[in-house]
């Protein structure tokens, strides 16, 4: 058999790191497909490495606009596909318009369909395009023959909107690049910090209205007037107006940059570094799909306090500290528990760890291939 795989919309952040590592340790003959054939933009083709089964094809609509990808996507892509002798289609970005069947697309986007959340945006351009994004994504899996999830609590998210879906769904999670790896290390009580060599929190994550780094930062700030000698460490791209509120709170707060740095985007290649030299991780996302960062922190050994969202529990179970966003001295005294409590960081560090070591990309990529195989067979009978 050949697959094709429609990666037009796949361009930057977790979508092109999933389809990198997928087919990096994939077995596609396993599986009974001869070929996989993936259409893209040349800087995500650049990033997936040859494999001898592989075709990696450009456009040069793929590089240009996004109406210009969804022309070629809705105009172009059928034709192409039934030219490759495609006997299956996988759509990993969520949204296709094409006629090809059978088709496989996959939802790693959850906040359209968290209303709630999407309402942080106010009457934005953000808004709309949740809303557009909603649509189309739920006419995408509606007609979809096999539809992947990446967690419970994001199926049961989507299916509140969706009701119900005629092809399978399957629940397949993520893996973690094994360059995150490292075991825990040894916890050492707050005695052992001092302001010059500070108990290092490290938050990764894009600065976005449902991320909540601004009351990471509160807390933090609070412990610090406590006389705990803590600094907290922002990492990731920005949504502009989140980040002007940001920058507004830390003026405030650390007007000196002593505690308190936000970094900025930092490439995947080299973020393994920030999680090594940090002391623990917290994370404060309301909505979320999956967790990759999260996996990561876990993978790095680091014991992490949690927002207590469904997926964050479905991901940590029992191994992180956990926090209800709404309630903001909460927050402040689960951070204070963590850094006070040394056998306790080692408790959840460990666990944790543990818990990392069941999501691998061989183990998604395996199960990934399965079940397009599978939708290929009950297609045809």
């Amino acid at each position: 058999m050949h697959l094709g795989i429609d990666a037009s919309n796949i361009r930057a952040g977790g979508g092109v790191t999933h389809l990198v590592e997928l087919l990096g340790v994939a077995e596609p003959a396993l599986h009974g497909f001869k070929r996989v054939i993936v259409w893209g933009g040349t800087d995500t083709l650049q990033q997936i490495e040859d494999r001898p089964w592989l075709i990696k094809v450009s456009d040069p609509l793929l590089d240009r606009s996004l109406p210009e990808r969804l022309y070629w996507q809705r105009f172009l892509l059928d034709h192409l596909a039934h030219q490759a002798e495609c006997e299956v289609l996988f759509v990993p970005g969520g949204t296709y318009s094409g006629t090809f069947q059978p088709f496989v697309t996959m939802s790693q986007n959850l906040l359209p369909f968290d209303r709630n959340e999407a309402r942080r945006y106010g009457i934005s351009w953000m808004f709309l395009k949740l809303q557009m994004l909603r649509k189309f994504q739920s006419q995408t899996m509606r007609r979809a023959d096999g539809v992947v999830f990446l967690t419970d609590h994001a199926r049961e998210v989507v299916m509140r909107t969706l009701k119900q879906l005629d092809g399978p769904t399957v629940l397949i999670p993520h893996g973690i690049n094994n360059m995150f790896d490292f075991p825990p290390r040894p916890q050492y009580g707050i005695n052992h910090y001092s302001p010059q060599n500070a108990f290092c929190i490290l938050y990764v994550s894009t600065v976005t209205v449902y991320k909540h780094q601004r009351r990471i930062a509160e807390a933090v700030a609070a412990l610090r007037n406590k006389g705990l000698p803590v600094n907290l460490e922002l990492v990731g791209s920005a949504y502009p107006p989140a980040l002007r509120r940001l920058r507004k709170t830390l003026m405030r707060l650390d007007p000196g940059e002593e505690f308190i740095r936000y970094r900025g985007l930092i490439s995947h290649d080299e973020l393994h570094k920030e999680y090594k030299h940090a002391d623990a991780f917290v994370f404060a996302s309301s909505c979320e799909t999956f967790g990759q960062i999260v996996t990561e922190a876990m993978s790095a050994g680091l014991p992490i306090a949690s927002s207590n969202t469904g997926t964050m529990r479905e991901l940590l179970v029992d191994s992180a500290l956990y926090f209800n966003l709404e309630k903001q001295t909460e927050i402040t005294e689960v951070l204070e528990k963590l850094i006070k409590d040394p056998s306790l960081r080692a408790h959840l560090a460990l666990g944790a760890y543990q818990r990392a070591q069941t999501f691998t990309w061989e183990r998604c990529a395996r199960a990934t291939f399965d079940f397009i195989a599978q939708v290929v067979r009950e297609s045809s009978s």
